[in-house]
Parts: structure tokens; C-alpha cells; sequence
């Protein structure tokens, strides 16, 4: 599960893009201003940074300057300044992406999602204990020998690498992998599941989560 880190010292839009991207199955922190900010990076690791650069304390332009230099971490700047050439200091230094006050949360999620896609891409091979998943080629090997997988069990198994030990709801699986204009089938999903389980040998790691849905667990 991608965990993104806030900073943003406006609480209504804080709590606002923090709902949000819960919503759409991320973890979220948010700090209140650049001191907070940079003490929950010393702590803990994040895949995204959204940050405004009005800030008390340490303003966002200083601590893209601090997160470049002790990460490859990608940041997003989310500020009321709008003019051009506030665009373009931003991203000379450094940030990923530009988006200005106020905005669609329909638009952030997309943005959220282009970068992280753009952030990740290289790292086209994943490894969970014997299992290879070569991300580019769609291709899935176990203890070295190939393993066949449908093109939904193979997302479906990304779904889980990629939100490793944190638990997913059926619906959420389910409109992730297979649409949200279709109607919810939780024996469509189970039987993934369970095909997912037998073909990988991972009946304890693919875990049931008793009312929510799945949960891989390593």
C-alpha cells in the first residue's frame, strides 16, 4: 500500500485530500506544518509527498530542498500560488507535479496516480519470498519455473503486492480489478482468490479478514 505524507497547514483541505485518498485505498499522514513534516520523514518512509509551500515554520520550497537530498522521493506541490512563474521555480526545484487552489479531488487522484505509475516504472521486477513478478512482461515465476496466471489473476495479485500486510475490502478488490460499472460479486472475487492461493502456494499468506475482505501477508 502506497503511503503518502501531507503537508499542509489549511485543516479543512488537509482533512479533505486525507478522506479522500483513504478512500481510494492509500495511507495517509498529515503534518501541520514544515517542522512536523520533516519529523515524520525521519521516522517513517513514505512513496509520496503532497505539500504546500505556504508554511509555517519551514516553507515548502526549503523542505523540497531537504526531502532531495536525502531521497528520490517523489513531491507534489498543492499551493494557492498560481502564476507561471511559481509553477516553474517549483518544478526546477525539484517537485514532480504542480497543482493550485483550489482543485478537483477527482484531478489530485489522478495526478496522485500518474506520478506514483511514473515514480515506480524501472522497477519493472518484484520479489515476495519465492515468487518473481516481472511487472512489465506480465509474467510470474515460483522458485524459478513460470506460473500461468489469468490476466485478472494477475492483477489481482499486483493489487496484493502492491498493499502488502494491509487489509483490502471486497468491494474496493473488486472495482479496482474488475470495474466499478460492474455489480459486486464476492464469489467472482473468492474464486480468484482461491485460484491465486493454490497456483502460488500461498493459502497463509493470502489471508481472509473476517467482515473486510484480504489481506497478503508477509
Amino acid at each position: 500500500m502506497n503511503k503518502i505524507l501531507v503537508i499542509e497547514d489549511e485543516p479543512a483541505i488537509a482533512d479533505l485530500i486525507k478522506l479522500e485518498l483513504e478512500m481510494q485505498g492509500y495511507r495517509l499522514k498529515v503534518a501541520k506544518d514544515g517542522e512536523e513534516g520533516i519529523a515524520f520523514l525521519e521516522q517513517e518512509a513514505f512513496d509520496l509527498v503532497l505539500l504546500d509551500i505556504m508554511l509555517p515554520k519551514i516553507d515548502g520550497y526549503e523542505l523540497l530542498e531537504y526531502i532531495k537530498q536525502v531521497s528520490d522521493m517523489p513531491t507534489i506541490f498543492i499551493t494557492a500560488r498560481s502564476s507561471t512563474n511559481d509553477k516553474i521555480k517549483g518544478l526546477k526545484k525539484g517537485a514532480d507535479d504542480y497543482i493550485t487552489k483550489p482543485f478537483e479531488m477527482g484531478e489530485l487522484v489522478a495526478r496522485v496516480e500518474t506520478v506514483l505509475r511514473r515514480y515506480h516504472k524501472g522497477k519493472e521486477v518484484q520479489e515476495i519470498g519465492d515468487v518473481e513478478i516481472n511487472l512489465e512482461a506480465r509474467k510470474v515465476k515460483k522458485d524459478g519455473k513460470e506460473v500461468l496466471l489469468t490476466p485478472k489473476e494477475f492483477d489481482l495479485l499486483l493489487l496484493f503486492v502492491q498493499n502488502k500486510n494491509f487489509a483490502l475490502y471486497k468491494e474496493t478488490i473488486y472495482e479496482k480489478i474488475w470495474g466499478e460499472d460492474l455489480e459486486f460479486e464476492t464469489r467472482t472475487l473468492d474464486l480468484h482468490v482461491q485460484r491465486l492461493r493454490k497456483k502460488l502456494g500461498w493459502k497463509d499468506k493470502i489471508k481472509t479478514i473476517y467482515k473486510i475482505g484480504y489481506k497478503l501477508e508477509v
